[in-house]
């Protein structure tokens, strides 16, 4: 297979209402939280945060998905609302429906209707069964950091039944919290655990890996089968530095099929080519074959990577569209 002839899709693609941001730009947090974003970007992007940047809307990111090639993005607001006190989030789902809606067969919606206890399970439970049915959200995401407790709390156990009932795949944040005001223990590989022994049937994608915790997230990925194992955002890391992107992917194929490997974008839109080149003609050394037994990439796998695996947890029609 050609590598131009990859069906590529990404999920996890950020964009944030502009004239909110502008509103919350006088809180407090709103700096500590660029400052924590600085760090990330560093790491994933090989930047800081000066100078310029694509701005996070539609009519943005569809000019960079042309470049790379990339046939469809499933995009995702921005929550954060702890960073106002709890007043606003950086953008809404229906501000995220206006931006897609110029792009039917592009952009999908990847729902987000948390912080799900905080707010109460009752309206988070309506709004998801509301974007499901009417407003096509093929994903959902459970970002935990800016909750009331971890991914195993029991008083999520409501939300993951009626993502069971809707059969829609829920993507998860795991790892360490990024950024303030955040704590780290509401989404360590770990707290996966208890949900996916109760919930079998429930499809969940675990974002960047689990880092610092990989190797916990790819165990419990090998021990679910449920459990899927997203590059969202860590990709741009592992193309920076690729020898670590070598030992996760190689010891993540030790453990579990190459169907439950897919991934992302969490960057800056101009990081989207770079990115996907990179998945595009991504193998393991033949020395790091040899002396950690890890398989050759081949073309199946690497189309797997980057859209069909997607797809089918997304439950779209994985054709050509660029």
């Amino acid at each position: 297979m050609a590598s131009d002839d990859y069906f590529v899709a990404l999920s996890e693609c950020h964009f944030m209402n502009p004239v909110t941001m502008a509103e919350i730009s006088y809180y407090p947090n709103t700096q500590r939280w660029w400052a924590s974003v600085d760090g990330v970007m560093r790491a994933w992007s090989g930047r800081d945060l000066q100078g310029e940047w694509p701005h996070p809307i539609a009519s943005e990111l569809i000019k960079y998905m042309d470049e790379a090639g990339v046939d469809v993005c499933f995009a995702l607001r921005e929550g954060m609302m702890d960073i106002s006190g709890h007043t606003v989030a950086m953008s809404t789902n229906a501000f995220m429906m206006q931006q897609i809606e110029p792009y039917p067969d592009r952009m999908y919606l990847e729902a987000m209707v948390g912080p799900i206890i905080r707010r109460g399970l009752d309206n988070a439970i309506w709004e998801l069964e509301y974007l499901v049915k009417e407003g096509n959200a093929k994903l959902c995401k459970v970002y935990q950091p800016e909750d009331d407790g971890p991914l195993d709390d029991r008083r999520m156990w409501p939300f993951y039944e009626k993502a069971c009932e809707l059969d829609i795949a829920l993507t998860m944040h795991t790892g360490m919290s990024y950024v303030v005001p955040q704590p780290n223990n509401h989404t360590l590989p770990g707290t996966l655990d208890r949900v996916l022994l109760d919930f079998p049937e429930l499809k969940i994608i675990a974002y960047h890996m689990g880092w610092p915790n990989t190797e916990e997230l790819i165990g419990l990925a090998g021990k679910h089968q449920n459990l899927y194992l997203s590059m969202s955002g860590i990709a741009g890391w592992y193309e920076r530095s690729r020898y670590r992107g070598y030992h996760a992917i190689g010891t993540a194929l030790q453990w579990v099929d190459p169907s439950k490997i897919v991934m992302g974008l969490d960057l800056p839109f101009d990081d989207t080519k770079r990115v996907v080149d990179w998945a595009r003609n991504l193998q393991i050394p033949e020395e790091l074959q040899k002396n950690y037994g890890y398989p050759e990439i081949t073309d199946e796998m690497r189309a797997g990577f980057l859209g069909l695996n997607l797809a089918r947890l997304a439950k779209i029609e994985p054709t050509k569209r660029v």
